[in-house]
C-alpha cells in the first residue's frame, strides 16, 4: 500500500508540474522527446529497411552456394586484378560438376542481362532477363500465379518462352494472366507461359515483377552470356547435409573439372547467403550507431531540463516536504517520491515522441514512397527504458536534495 501510494501521489505532483507550468515542463521534456523520437526513428527505418532487404532474400534458401567469379565478400590484401583475369562459370562447367557430386539435390546455372521488352506499342526499359537451367525452380522458389513452368524438352531445345513477373504482363498486356501472349526482346518473338505472383515494389528492390525467365539455351539468341561477369552456378545441398562438407565437395571437383593445378589458386569463388546476411548486419548495426550517437546528445540535454525542472520543484515543495518529515517521512521516502516524479516526466515525454513516430507512420506509409515503416514492439520498450533511465539519471540529484533537506529549516523556508 505504500508503494501504491507513493507511485500515485508521484505522478499526482508530476501532473501538477506538467498543468501549471505547461511551457516550462514542455520546454524541459522537449529534449528528451527529441533524443527518443531520434532513437525511435532511426529503429523504425532501419528495421522497416532490414525487413525489406531480407524479404528480398526469402527465394534464397540457407541450404544453397553459389559459384561465382567474384566473391561477394571480399577482405584482406587479395589484388583485385586476379578476379578480373578469373573465367566466368559457365554452364559446361555445372554440367561436368553435378555428376561428380554426392551431397547436392539440384543445380542450377543462370546469366542475366538488362534489355527492353514490347509488345504491340507498349515497352517496357530495363527488364532483368534471366537465362536459367532447367532445375532453376528446383534452386531457386518461384510462386508461379498463372501458366507453368518450362518443360524438358523446352529447357533443352531452347525454346522461346518465358516467365515472366507481374508487372511485365501488366505493363504489356494491361492483364494479370498473359499466359499465351508473346512479346518481343531484341526482335526475337517470345511465348509467355507462365507469369509470377505480385511481389510488390519497395525502396531496394522490385523482387521478382520485372523479372522474366528464359531456358539457358535460348538466351544466347538475346545477348552475350559469354562474358557475364554476373553468371554463377547454384548448388542446393541435400537434406541434411552441412554447407561446409558441400563447399568443400564443390572445391574439390570444381578444382578437377577446370584443371586447377595442385598448388594454384581457385579460380572462383563459394559464396553463402549468410555472407549477404552478415554485410546487411555489419550496415544496420554502424546506422543503429550513428543514430544513438546522435540521439545521446539530445537525450544528455533532456537531461539536464529534466534536472532543472526538478530543481524547481524542489525549491516550489520545500515546506511540503518539511511537513512529510516532520509527520514521519523517512529520506528514502522523499528520495523515491521525487525520483518516481523525474521517471514519470521522462515517460510522458517519450510517449509525445512514440505518438510523433506512429504520425510519421502513417504518413510515409500514406504516401507510399516504396518503403513500408513499422514499428516493432521492442523499440518501444527500449524508448520506454531509455526514458525510465533518463529520468533516473536526471533526477537524482535534486531527489537527494529534497532527502536531506532538515525539517524544521524546510518548514521555515519562504
Amino acid at each position: 500500500m505504500l508503494w501504491l501510494r507513493l507511485l500515485r501521489e508521484s505522478l499526482s505532483f508530476a501532473w501538477q508540474a506538467i498543468w501549471t507550468n505547461r511551457l516550462r515542463t514542455l520546454l524541459s521534456l522537449l529534449g528528451v522527446m527529441v533524443g527518443i523520437f531520434v532513437i525511435s526513428a532511426v529503429f523504425t527505418v532501419v528495421d522497416s529497411l532490414e525487413s525489406e532487404l531480407r524479404d528480398t532474400f526469402n527465394m534464397l534458401d540457407d541450404d544453397v552456394l553459389f559459384v561465382t567469379k567474384w566473391p561477394w565478400a571480399s577482405g584482406g590484401d587479395y589484388p583485385w586484378w586476379k578476379y578480373v583475369q578469373r573465367r566466368p562459370p559457365s554452364e559446361r562447367d555445372m554440367e561436368l560438376l553435378v555428376p561428380r557430386l554426392s551431397l547436392a539435390s539440384a543445380a542450377m546455372f543462370q546469366t542475366k542481362a538488362f534489355l527492353d521488352a514490347e509488345a504491340g506499342n507498349n515497352r517496357m526499359s530495363g527488364v532483368v532477363v534471366g537465362g536459367g537451367s532447367h532445375q532453376y525452380d528446383q534452386v531457386i522458389s518461384l510462386n508461379i500465379e498463372h501458366g507453368r513452368y518450362f518443360t524438358p524438352s523446352e529447357s533443352a531445345g531452347g525454346s522461346p518462352v518465358a516467365i515472366v513477373g507481374y508487372e511485365i504482363a501488366n505493363q504489356l498486356f494491361g492483364k494479370h494472366d498473359a499466359v499465351g501472349e508473346t512479346f518481343k526482346i531484341r526482335g526475337v518473338r517470345i511465348e509467355i507461359i507462365g507469369v509470377l505472383a505480385q511481389e510488390g515494389e519497395s525502396l531496394v528492390s522490385t523482387g521478382l515483377d520485372e523479372f522474366a525467365l528464359v531456358p539457358s539455351a535460348f538466351a544466347p539468341r538475346l545477348y552475350d552470356i559469354r562474358n557475364g561477369d554476373d553468371a554463377q552456378i547454384a548448388i542446393k545441398a541435400r537434406p541434411g547435409v552441412e554447407l561446409a562438407a558441400l563447399e568443400d565437395e564443390i572445391i574439390q571437383q570444381l578444382r578437377a573439372v577446370r584443371r586447377v593445378r595442385p598448388g594454384q589458386e581457385d579460380d572462383f569463388s563459394i559464396n553463402r547467403m549468410e555472407m549477404l546476411t552478415s554485410i546487411l548486419d555489419s550496415i544496420f548495426s554502424s546506422l543503429a550507431m550513428g543514430g544513438w550517437f546522435i540521439a545521446i546528445f539530445a537525450i544528455l540535454v533532456g537531461c539536464f531540463s529534466i534536472a532543472n525542472i526538478m530543481f524547481v520543484s524542489v525549491r516550489e515543495r520545500t515546506k511540503i516536504i518539511g511537513v512529510q518529515k516532520a509527520i514521519g517521512a523517512k529520506n528514502l521516502f522523499i528520495l523515491i517520491q521525487f525520483l518516481f516524479e523525474a521517471v514519470t516526466l521522462c515517460v510522458f515525454g517519450a510517449l509525445m515522441a512514440l505518438v510523433a513516430i506512429q504520425l510519421l507512420v502513417w504518413i510515409v506509409n500514406a504516401v507510399d514512397v516504396g518503403l513500408t515503416l513499422q514499428i516493432q514492439p521492442a523499440r518501444v520498450l527500449l524508448a520506454l527504458g531509455v526514458a525510465v533511465t533518463s529520468g533516473l539519471i536526471a533526477g537524482i540529484a535534486p531527489a537527494r536534495q529534497a532527502s536531506r533537506m532538515p525539517p524544521v529549516e524546510a518548514m521555515r523556508a519562504h
